[in-house]
């Protein structure tokens, strides 16, 4: 029996007053079966080859969106969750790459063969709402209480290269074992260069999920290199054994620091992974993994900052500030220097300085100057670095002394 939101009844009463039968699949019942609460609801619909007529009959639930239409997915939010419904299908291989499939929809399949499209046999098992059964023609349970990760099917398996980060990241995530067909099958498809194929966006997406979803990304790492994918991630061969554990320990370190920020706690991991990388080997791994500037330019900064946590000033914490997010980049230092009090103590006294996020703003400005009587020139910027620079070593702290200050020795 599985456990699902009542309120999902009355769409399930509706859909089987058209001859249509709802079978919950895929994640929800797998997290469902492991005592994982999820929002996220995938519902196939058999006996019906019209999406058309499923998205008529689903409007007064709200508003449908048919983004996925062209793969038979129409989606609804629904009372806090997030449904997303299709028709049973066939995918076939037409094309290389993640997306070269032809997509045949038929309303006469059976969920055994349906299910046959399914990477993995604990993402193959659906529950039935109306006859209140599992479906489980792979053996799906049996292997997640084995913890054995297993392909439905080698050949289909074989068809989508992203399927690999895939299986990395369901292993980690839920500390499963590769079966041993699966283990090869993955180790041929790097073989022949078949993550190539993938775009960086997706590549990037399985990457994210291994760091944010699994309590220890470590083991996927691991998994990537016992499966011979460094050859992708060739940077990563650069690590000696010693580099390589540390590494990936404090990987392991920062998921246990309180970061609910996912996409600081990505850019992090991603600054300690490539942390004994040189700027060129940096940019050349997150480039073959992302285009996102923003993460790139962010972790790229994380390495350039020198700063000595064993001996520091206001004066460092200020200029600090001026560089990074403090609060952020401690994080980092707390797990690749691994000085906890130190660490500490930079946050106490950022925090009491005030620049604990952003700079302390500067009691001199470009208006400031104008009030004095200075025209706008080449000058003016020099002369406000100037005025900042005397005022975080705290030669003066108020507006006042400030001007006092700046006349005195900027004006005269």
């Amino acid at each position: 029996m599985i456990t699902y939101p009542k309120s999902l009844d009355t769409i399930f009463h509706k859909l089987y007053t058209h001859n249509i039968l709802p079978v919950i699949v895929g994640g929800y019942i797998r997290d469902a079966l492991l005592g994982i609460p999820s929002n996220d609801i995938d519902i196939e619909l058999y006996g019906i080859s019209s999406l058309d007529e499923v998205e008529e009959i689903l409007q007064e639930f709200g508003n449908v969106n048919s983004v996925g239409k062209s793969f038979g997915v129409c989606k609804l939010y629904y009372k806090n969750l997030d449904l997303d419904f299709s028709l049973p299908r066939e995918d076939n291989k037409i094309a290389s790459g993640h997306q070269g499939f032809a997509i045949k929809i038929d309303k006469n399949l059976d969920f055994k063969t349906a299910a046959l499209r399914r990477d993995f046999t604990i993402n193959a098992i659906g529950y039935d709402v109306i006859d209140k059964k599992i479906l489980d023609s792979y053996h799906g349970r049996k292997d997640l209480d084995k913890k054995i990760l297993r392909a439905v099917d080698k050949q289909k398996f074989k068809e989508d290269p992203l399927r690999v980060l895939r299986a990395v990241v369901f292993a980690s995530r839920f500390h499963m074992k590769f079966d041993k067909t699966l283990m090869l099958t993955c180790k041929e498809m790097i073989e022949k260069k078949l993550l190539e194929e993938l775009p960086k966006e997706r590549i990037f997406q399985e990457i994210q999920k291994l760091l944010l979803k699994a309590d220890k990304p470590s083991l996927g790492f691991h998994f990537l290199k016992e499966l011979g994918a460094f050859s992708f991630f060739r940077e990563l061969l650069i690590l000696n054994n010693e580099e390589y554990e540390e590494v990936f320990s404090a990987l392991d370190m920062l998921k246990k620091l309180p970061i609910t920020n996912d996409k600081e706690l990505v850019m992090l991991a991603l600054a300690v992974i490539t942390s004994n990388f040189s700027v060129i080997q940096t940019q050349t791994f997150l480039q073959r993994i992302t285009n996102e500037k923003t993460v790139i330019e962010k972790v790229l900064r994380l390495h350039t900052i020198d700063f000595d946590l064993d001996n520091f000033n206001d004066y460092d914490i200020y200029k600090l500030a001026q560089k990074t997010d403090i609060a952020f980049y401690a994080h980092y230092l707390h797990v690749t220097q691994k000085k906890k009090e130190k660490t500490e103590y930079l946050l106490q006294k950022a925090k009491k300085l005030n620049v604990l996020h952003k700079p302390i703003p500067p009691l001199i400005k470009g208006n400031d100057l104008i009030k004095l009587g200075l025209q706008p020139s080449k000058e003016f910027s020099k002369i406000l670095q100037s005025a900042y620079e005397a005022q975080i070593q705290n030669i003066f702290n108020t507006k006042s002394d400030a001007l006092i200050w700046l006349q005195k020795n900027l004006l005269s």
